[in-house]
Formats: C-alpha cells, sequence, structure tokens
C-alpha cells in the first residue's frame, strides 16, 4: 500500500506537468475492454516499443496472462525480455532511474496507472500527436505534451507528422502555436491501421490500470438484482406483517 501511494503521489505531478497546459481537443479512444484480440495487440506492441522505458510494477506477467487469455509458456516466450525473470514476477523496467534520467532528462514514470491518472482519450489522442520538431533532441515534440521527453518510438510505423502552426499578435508580438499535426514522411503503416494500433496500447493501459473492472460491473448487476429481489420480498412481507394491524 505505501509503494502504491508513492507512485501516485510521484506520478499524478509529472503526468500534470505532462499536460504542459495543452488545450488540444481530446479525440476519442472508444475502448472495448472486452475485445480480448485487441488487449493482446496492445500487449504486444507495448512490450515492443513502450516496455524498454517503462514498467509496469504493480502487473504480474502471470495476472495478465491469466486475464488475455495467454498461456504462460507463450508470455514467456513472447513477452518476457528479462531470461531471469519468473511468470509471478512484477512487470518491472531493467533501466535504472539514474541512467534513465541522464538519458532522457527525467526517469520515464511507470505506466501501470496511466489510463487511471489521464484518462484513454489523453492516451490515445497523445500517441498520435507527435511532430517534427528539429529543436527537440529527438527531433519530435508533441501537441498533448510539450516539449515531450522522449522520442517518438512508434516512427516507423506512423511516420513523422509536420505540424499545423497558426500565428497571431499578442501584444505587438508575433505568436506561434501549434494546433495540430498533419501527414509528413509516411510509415509502414496506414493512418487507419496506425489507430488500431495505437487503440490497441491504449485500451491495454485501461485494463492495466483497472484490471477487476469487468469483473467489478458484472457483480455490479448481480448486486443490483438481488437488492431489487429483496426490496420486492420486503415489500411483500412488508403487507402482510401488517394486514391484521390495518
Amino acid at each position: 500500500m505505501k509503494k502504491l501511494l508513492i507512485a501516485l503521489v510521484t506520478l499524478v505531478p509529472s503526468l500534470a506537468f505532462a499536460a504542459g497546459g495543452s488545450n488540444v481537443p481530446l479525440e476519442s479512444a472508444n475502448i472495448d475492454l472486452r475485445d480480448t484480440e485487441s488487449l493482446q495487440r496492445g500487449l504486444d506492441k507495448f512490450q515492443q516499443y513502450c516496455a524498454g522505458c517503462h514498467s509496469q510494477q504493480y502487473q504480474r506477467y502471470n495476472r495478465v496472462a491469466e486475464d488475455l487469455g495467454i498461456s504462460i509458456e507463450d508470455m514467456r516466450n513472447n513477452y518476457m525480455f528479462d531470461e531471469t525473470a519468473k511468470v509471478g514476477d512484477l512487470m518491472e523496467n531493467a533501466i535504472p532511474d539514474a541512467d534513465a534520467a541522464k538519458w532522457f532528462g527525467a526517469a520515464p514514470p511507470d505506466l501501470t496507472l496511466v489510463a487511471r491518472v489521464r484518462g484513454e482519450d489523453w492516451i490515445y489522442t497523445y500517441l498520435k500527436s507527435f511532430y517534427r520538431d528539429d529543436s527537440r533532441p529527438f527531433g519530435v515534440n508533441n501537441t498533448v505534451f510539450p516539449s515531450v521527453g522522449m522520442p517518438h518510438v512508434m516512427q516507423e510505423l506512423q511516420g513523422l507528422p509536420e505540424p499545423i502552426v497558426e500565428t497571431h499578435e499578442e501584444n505587438g508580438v508575433e505568436v506561434v502555436k501549434v494546433t495540430g499535426v498533419k501527414a509528413g514522411s509516411a510509415g509502414s503503416l496506414s493512418a487507419e491501421e496506425y489507430d488500431q494500433v495505437v487503440r490497441d496500447i491504449t485500451g491495454y493501459l485501461v485494463y492495466s490500470g483497472d484490471p477487476v473492472k469487468l469483473e467489478r460491473e458484472t457483480l455490479g448487476w448481480w448486486v443490483m438484482g438481488f437488492l431489487f429481489i429483496f426490496f420486492i420480498v420486503s415489500y411483500l412481507l412488508k403487507k402482510e406483517y401488517w394486514r391484521d394491524v390495518h
């Protein structure tokens, strides 16, 4: 519990800063947690493109395998890159925070709870909003996260969009503002295919932040049904009990 509270205390301010005061409209992710195949693809892409820097220290490999219908053997062979790791281990990152901070300016945050903190639409829009910016260390920036400190790790898939720039004057000074992105250099995927990849990753992060959400919602309907039946029985019992009194 203490470890979870510490993570929240450190994650919330960093993600609040990540927003950078951006007023970019967020796109709807339309995540369906019942689409297991999409979540499996999201896990696959997360491990390929995100897990090299970002950990999920509140998830375990075997729990993810069970929830997403993946065999333990498949999980071990295709999603666990540390040969010394066990399937019951937490999905932690091997990069020391000090080294990560030196390389990227700040240690990449743990992403287990990012969907609960920022929301699925924020993640979905963020992953689609990188654009070319030669002034940045990695040559990219992000409309949702201005002055982003990470590279566009999926550039090979999306390509490198160009910024949509608007200029206006404030107190006689010309102000340049990036309001969106447009097609730039092509990647290996079409725009629709890349959107699906981003939706898959977002869905996996939504699941990761609340693995029992579907179970809790199902249980909630059972509880509501029980209360409804209990109300009817209680009402009939009340009428029967007070019949002779009235």
